[in-house]
């Protein structure tokens, strides 16, 4: 049975996932990468400042459960992930997984859209099946649904049972049952915060080509 992951170590194992798939020429990543991976300002919930050591020690940890494997790559340690083998997990079931991890509680809806280019599933009818099969093991939970919301937010387990008032906020000025309701506004910004993504993940590439060729952006 795997022990509980802290905040970091899921966010660690989250951005590793998300990566291989939106950087793969920069995959598997340095240290310094998977850092500036955690403390992304966008398409990640709750946002963090981890430091250097308290990534590598969550590493050393996950490496321990067999979650994230090491190798040697130029003259820098790189890490890739290996969620799949060890949980026993389809690439469908680790994509969404990994969206739980970096954004937090979200809706069928809401993860379809999130793990787009992790996996792109082709109705919310599959994303509910892969839900329910992960909610046997039990990986995840569907929330109880809040007044006047029109879809179930699911969140992870893979940090132990959620805790009272584990249920995100609504954001200021927007009333559940409204016009347009949380669900369209949550879809909506979900839109908007994977564009942000990637853009950021354009500007990375573009910065790692500038190194290479020894130009300065």
């Amino acid at each position: 049975m795997l022990p509980a992951l802290s905040l970091l170590e899921t966010r660690v194992l989250g951005v590793l996932i998300e990566k291989q798939h939106t950087v793969p020429d920069s995959y598997p990543l340095t240290l310094n990468a998977l850092v500036s991976g955690c403390n992304q300002k966008t398409a990640r919930d709750p946002v963090m400042e981890a430091t250097e050591a308290e990534v590598q020690m969550a590493l050393d940890h996950l490496k321990s459960l067999s979650l994230v494997m090491e190798s040697s790559g130029g003259r820098v340690m790189r890490y890739a992930h290996n969620a799949g083998k060890a949980l026993g997990l389809p690439p469908q079931s680790v994509a969404l997984l990994a969206v739980l991890f970096l954004r937090g509680p979200q809706t069928p809806g809401e993860l379809r859209i999130n793990s787009d280019r992790l996996h792109k599933f082709g109705d919310l009818l599959s994303v509910e099946a892969f839900l329910n099969e992960l909610a046997e093991k039990p990986w995840v939970r569907a929330l109880p649904r809040a007044p006047g919301a029109r879809e179930t937010r699911w969140m992870h387990l893979v940090s132990g049972e959620p805790k009272p008032g584990s249920e995100p906020d609504i954001p200021a000025g927007v009333k559940p049952g409204s016009d347009p309701g949380y669900s369209e506004f949550s879809t909506l910004q979900a839109n908007v915060d994977r564009l942000q993504g990637e853009v950021d993940q354009l500007r990375e590439t573009v910065a790692r080509l500038c190194r290479e060729l020894g130009v300065r952006s």
